[in-house]
């Protein structure tokens, strides 16, 4: 099953996310490799894709596991966490119904 996972970002936290970055996208191109990533990105703090120093706000990812705690664990283990870039990080199931699948 898909699940969305939405972090918020701590205040201030550019410096520590750009040095965490190779190991968060790692992570993440592994996902991607085995076919279980919909979608991942930063949330930008302002209306921009480049948004310089004002920096993000969290991110979002939705990628597939077997179990709300398999993401949840996945979600925790997150390189932007141990270096404090991450607030909060909130893990749901989702359900894809757009753009309709083949």
């Amino acid at each position: 099953m898909w699940f969305m996972i939405v972090a918020e970002d701590t205040p201030n936290s550019l410096e520590r996310r750009l040095a965490a970055r190779p190991a968060h996208l790692q992570r993440l191109t592994e996902l991607q490799d085995g076919g279980r990533l919909l979608t991942a990105g930063p949330l930008p703090a302002i209306a921009s894709n480049d948004p310089g120093p004002a920096g993000f706000t969290g991110s979002l990812v939705v990628a597939e596991f077997d179990s709300l705690a398999q993401a949840q664990a996945w979600a925790d283990a997150d390189p932007y966490i141990d270096a404090g870039v991450y607030a909060k990080v909130t893990v749901k199931p989702y359900k894809q119904v757009f753009p309709v699948s083949q």
